[in-house]
């Protein structure tokens, strides 16, 4: 329902008041691919950049448009935008449409399609976006009518950046973009939609119920994931974990909601994450989910997954309550706002516990950290990707990081530590070649920041294409490629579990030099072979004024340790390191034998009997 408006009518076109919409909602950067269908929006948007209202970024291929409005959004919190033509311009779009619905990233995708009076006809670049994408957006629209414009787009950027956040599609046939009508615009905050109201405040008595439990916990842990990040609950979080000595542990979307170099963050949990993570949501008797779905590379066996854990779930999404874990106390609504009810109350009442509430759970998981520590390999002849991506962290640790997918990905999310929003990854979808262009969509947003992309040698092919827009548009993305040779995420798998045998997984021969290949696209390539080379290689890449690819050739075998296999429990991990102290950490008894010092085997070695 459109509010009304003073503003006078002017004739002009749907192109037109499409612009004028994206400007008026504050977009100021465009990334796209034009073609036949969307050319009316094109010229149009000549128009806009003329005046310096816009500015429209061309990518080398129309995947690169949508992750790199994914990574605008998520470096922002603002609504990315990406342009495409019709049929494979549109289809060109899905992977990063996929993308951002999965890990809930405002965008609005705009199409161009044929014709209005050619739909259906089998026209040419005529393909069925609306229906292609319709389980991989949070709503979508087809303009058939110029006048529905500013309308549509207002509902669009609303729906996109409300709630849980999402992707949204507008689909707009050529003559739509070319039809005159008398526009009147509809600004931000003008637009009402009957039936779409995300609940945003908690229910009191559940808020109250959640305080009872926290206080009664004596082995709490605070599970944070991607709701936070799009919340801002940053401050909350923290001041709840305090306030109650709560150990923190994030998702790989959470990452940055907390900072890792807390005593009580605990780092990543899941299939990669840290021992002393997966170790204490498996021991744990209260988890606070916080903006988190329960997804299968963190619960690994999902009924083993803090099976002894009463569960606080705080959510917007009412659909990911009790999806997956059926909670005790289940709270929807926007995981700030509810933190911050729930601390109001909780100092109206007494504030937090007393810290030896939870001093021996404490003492039990930094037991844990000392014990099962992540590994950075020295080895004598050849760099560990874990050292070159230490390194990195040590001499950028405020940059903005974005990663592709793969064992890169996993070394990435263990070892940098991360501020809110400064963590970018494709992690629901995994999907590969998206570092490159998120972080062109980072850096086009925020210039004056380090940006940097964490790459592997087999994902960084699927967009390295996107050196070429890099350069045209001088936009100073720092590329640091974990060269192995290998898919090695494929590889570790095959060689873990499918006998090793390296099906396909191979990359060499026939790897490009990267330095000559940027250097073809007018991007620095810089190469490191020895770990002698490695600082100065860096400081190097970080001091130049421009776009750089570094290629960095790392040990081809190196494994991704702790690793959870699939079916398995979250304590049942591979690769941990030799137990050091096993006496000192074990505070469980086998209620079935007696068996003392077992807790964190989960299993009495003694008897069998599951703890």
């Amino acid at each position: 329902m459109q509010l009304k408006t003073k503003i006078a009518a002017k004739r002009a076109t749907g192109a037109y008041a499409l612009m004028d919409s994206l400007k008026r909602h504050g977009v100021k950067h465009i990334f796209g691919y034009p073609g036949g269908a969307i050319l009316p929006i094109y010229d149009e948007l000549y128009r806009f950049e003329a005046t310096g209202d816009l500015q429209h970024i061309l990518v080398r291929h129309e995947q690169g448009a949508a992750h790199a409005a994914d990574g605008y959004a998520r470096a922002t919190g603002r609504v990315g935008v990406c342009f495409g033509t019709s049929g494979p311009g549109a289809t060109n779009l899905v992977t990063g449409i996929a993308t951002a619905q999965m890990d809930s990233i405002p965008m609005v995708v705009i199409t161009g399609q044929v014709p209005r009076a050619a739909i259906g006809t089998d026209a040419f670049q005529e393909t069925d976006i609306y229906g292609i994408t319709l389980p991989i957006v949070k709503h979508s629209y087809v303009v058939r009518d110029p006048k529905d414009m500013p309308q549509i787009v207002a509902e669009a950027f609303h729906i996109a950046s409300s709630g849980r956040p999402g992707p949204v599609l507008i689909d707009i046939p050529k003559d739509v973009g070319l039809e005159e009508f008398d526009y009147i615009p509809v600004n931000p905050g003008e637009v009402t939609l009957p039936g779409y109201r995300p609940t945003v405040k908690g229910n009191t008595r559940q808020i109250n119920q959640a305080i009872k439990l926290i206080r009664q916990a004596e082995r709490p842990l605070l599970y944070v994931g991607g709701g936070a990040i799009s919340a801002g609950a940053h401050s909350e979080i923290q001041e709840l974990a305090e306030l109650f000595n709560l150990p923190v542990t994030t998702t790989l979307m959470g990452k940055g909601s907390f900072d890792e170099s807390h005593p009580l963050s605990v780092g990543m949990l899941g299939m990669h994450g840290t021992a002393y993570a997966n170790f204490a949501v498996t021991e744990c008797d209260l988890l606070i989910a916080v903006g988190a779905r329960f997804d299968d590379r963190v619960t690994g066996k999902l009924d083993e997954f803090a099976s002894r854990a009463k569960v606080i779930h705080i959510d917007i999404d009412p659909a990911e309550v009790g999806k997956n874990r059926a909670p005790d106390v289940p709270i929807v609504g926007d995981v700030r706002q509810v933190l911050v009810d729930l601390l109001r109350r909780c100092h109206e009442t007494g504030g937090g516990t007393e810290t030896t509430q939870t001093a021996e759970w404490l003492q039990r998981i930094d037991h844990w950290r000392e014990d099962y520590p992540l590994i950075v390999p020295n080895y004598e002849d050849e760099l560990s990707p874990q050292e070159v991506i230490d390194t990195l962290g040590k001499m950028a640790p405020n940059a903005y990081y974005t990663t592709d997918v793969g064992q890169h990905q996993m070394w990435a999310a263990q070892f940098l530590k991360n501020g809110p929003r400064q963590w970018i990854s494709s992690a629901g979808l995994g999907t590969m070649g998206y570092g490159m262009p998120a972080a062109m969509g980072a850096k086009t947003a925020l210039p004056n920041e380090e940006v940097i992309c964490v790459a592997g040698d087999a994902s960084i092919q699927m967009n390295i294409q996107e050196l070429g827009t890099l350069s045209q548009y001088g936009i100073h993305v720092k590329t640091v490629i974990v060269n192995n040779g290998w898919q090695g995420m494929v590889r570790q798998w095959q060689e873990t579990f499918y006998g090793e045998r390296y099906s396909s997984s191979n990359m060499q021969p026939g790897m490009p030099d990267f330095v000559m290949l940027a250097q073809a696209y007018g991007v620095k390539g810089i190469k490191v072979t020895r770990r002698e080379e490695l600082k100065d290689a860096i400081a190097e890449m970080l001091a130049y004024d421009g776009p750089v690819l570094m290629d960095v050739q790392v040990k081809r075998d190196e494994n991704c340790y702790p690793m959870v296999a699939p079916g398995k429990s979250n304590a049942q991990m591979i690769g941990l390191p030799e137990r050091t102290k096993l006496e000192t950490i074990e505070l469980v008894y086998c209620s079935n034998c007696g068996a003392k010092n077992v807790g964190s085997n989960h299993f009495c070695p003694e008897c069998g009997t599951k703890l």
